[in-house]
């Protein structure tokens, strides 16, 4: 069975070919801007630091964690806002991206029990794809990602703020806006999980090629549950949570 069909079985709806709810202009848009992120990424880790001009990375320093913590909550509520403008455009609102709010207590249950055992997926999926590309050769850029992992109590603060962003803002803007757009383009949802979980990775190429492949692989998996679920209610609580765990609390619950 092709991986189309899988998902048409598990969403009959996904089978259908679905109207745009924005512009093609905004979506390129949403691309472009994409660019522009891989591009500051890139200049970031490349620019010259220190006196003598060597080329290193500039995020490889905690001192800027703060700095970054905040200039990263900006850019996606920007982010954010600039889908929920488009959509808008054309008559929707938050509620097209997030596929709506919970209706019943039934709805939140089965949200939240979705959420745990997706959780542990995305845990086992991450680790596995960190495993694989373990032995590959070149730095991948893990120093820089523990070198910005919050210490203090305000970066700790700041990091759970930065994280439930992450989980809001990031699940409405791929999930919610690309990837419907890149379904209502392709009139497949398995072109649209795929192409906007590598989107997503490339948003995060600040944090080196390794990392890239990891978070393009767990965005398409984000997608995957979004496809199913026809909502992003789930994949905000576990990106959310996800985030805080890696970040930080798993230091605390094994140290």
């Amino acid at each position: 069975m092709q991986a189309n069909e899988v998902l048409g079985a598990i969403n009959p709806e996904s089978r259908e070919r679905p109207k745009q709810i924005a512009s093609w202009g905004w979506l390129v848009g949403f691309l472009l801007i994409g660019a522009g992120v891989v591009t500051m990424g890139f200049l970031a880790q490349h620019a010259p630091t220190g006196t003598g001009g060597a080329a290193g990375n500039q995020l490889a320093n905690h001192g800027k964690a703060i700095p970054i913590y905040l200039s990263l909550i900006v850019m996606d509520w920007a982010l954010l806002y600039y889908c929920w403008v488009g959509v808008h455009h054309c008559g929707g609102g938050l509620a097209t991206l997030s596929g709506g709010r919970w209706t019943s207590w039934k709805n939140f249950g089965i949200d939240m029990g979705l959420a745990l055992p997706f959780w542990l997926l995305w845990e086992g999926t991450a680790y596995g794809v960190h495993w694989l590309l373990s032995g590959a050769t070149g730095s991948g850029g893990a120093k820089t990602v523990d070198s910005l992992l919050p210490q203090s109590v305000s970066e700790i603060l700041l990091w759970v703020a930065l994280s439930v962003t992450a989980g809001i803002c990031e699940e409405l803007a791929f999930r919610g806006f690309l990837q419907r757009q890149f379904h209502a383009l392709s009139g497949n949802i398995v072109v649209a999980v795929l192409a906007q979980g590598l989107a997503f990775g490339l948003f995060h190429s600040y944090q080196g090629w390794r990392n890239v492949v990891v978070i393009s692989v767990l965005g398409a998996l984000y997608g995957a549950l979004a496809a199913w679920r026809r909502n992003v209610r789930a994949n905000i609580v576990v990106h959310a949570w996800g985030d805080v765990w890696e970040g930080w609390l798993k230091f605390v619950v094994w140290r």
